[in-house]
């Protein structure tokens, strides 16, 4: 009976438990691993995600904190908790997919009482459906930020890494010797410009680019591990 009962613990526990559904790889192969897309892929979809998520907590709470002292602001904010609750199966599931992370949900709101109000009151007292809300609002600038600095890095990492391919086209077509880094005239009118020309320039170029390349992959692991904390401490039980 008590080797059952162990059983069958344990059992609970690993349905219960984080864990993670794959590991990283190393340094320099991430730059070219399906791990790193799926963890690019998730910051960049992240952010019309949190978007929406934003609108809809933000919109749904104010609306249903306003309307509290008649008979409509409860239902509004007990749809809201239930919302944020479908918005943060849909974060878990990201989790699972891109960020190889599996987390379990939150067990499903219980009413105490039969009925349409007591559904209403037993969403209100739903702490996973406010802490789906606050993952929805507070994600949200984290969202930009991961957009962003995702974007750029993985951008300025290829363009100067693959420019000695199509550095010949600045004299062909443009008339410079090479990329203008910048041109300007000093107080005393003497003009300065610098051009990306030679190979020694445009190896060293290259080298920036391919270090740009093999950061990028370490900082979306940085910026997604920060969601990762947040999907397990707000959005699973």
């Amino acid at each position: 009976m008590s080797s059952s009962l162990s059983t069958q613990r344990s059992e609970y526990d690993r349905d219960d438990a984080v864990r993670r559904t794959e590991e990283p790889p190393y340094v320099w192969r991430a730059p070219f691993s399906s791990y790193f897309y799926r963890e690019l892929g998730f910051a960049l979809t992240g952010l019309p995600v949190a978007l929406v998520g934003f609108a809809f907590a933000v919109v749904l709470f104010a609306f249903g904190l306003g309307t509290l002292v008649t008979v409509l602001g409860m239902p509004v904010l007990a749809a809201l908790t239930g919302g944020a609750r479908g918005f943060g199966r849909l974060e878990r599931a990201r989790a699972l997919g891109m960020l190889s992370l599996d987390v379990p949900g939150p067990k499903p709101v219980r009413a105490s009482r039969p009925g349409g109000w007591g559904a209403i009151t037993a969403r209100l007292a739903d702490a996973a459906g406010w802490k789906a809300v606050l993952y929805q609002v507070v994600m949200f600038p984290w969202a930009v930020l991961s957009f962003a600095m995702s974007l750029t890095f993985l951008l300025v990492g290829w363009v100067l890494a693959l420019y000695p391919l199509y550095q010949w086209v600045y004299p062909t077509y443009v008339g410079w010797p090479g990329f203008k880094v910048f041109d300007y005239a000093d107080s005393h009118g003497v003009e300065h410009v610098y051009y990306v020309e030679g190979p020694l320039q445009i190896a060293g170029v290259s080298l920036l680019g391919f270090v740009f390349v093999l950061l990028t992959p370490q900082l979306v692991r940085g910026l997604t591990n920060v969601n990762r904390l947040a999907v397990r401490g707000l959005l699973g039980r």
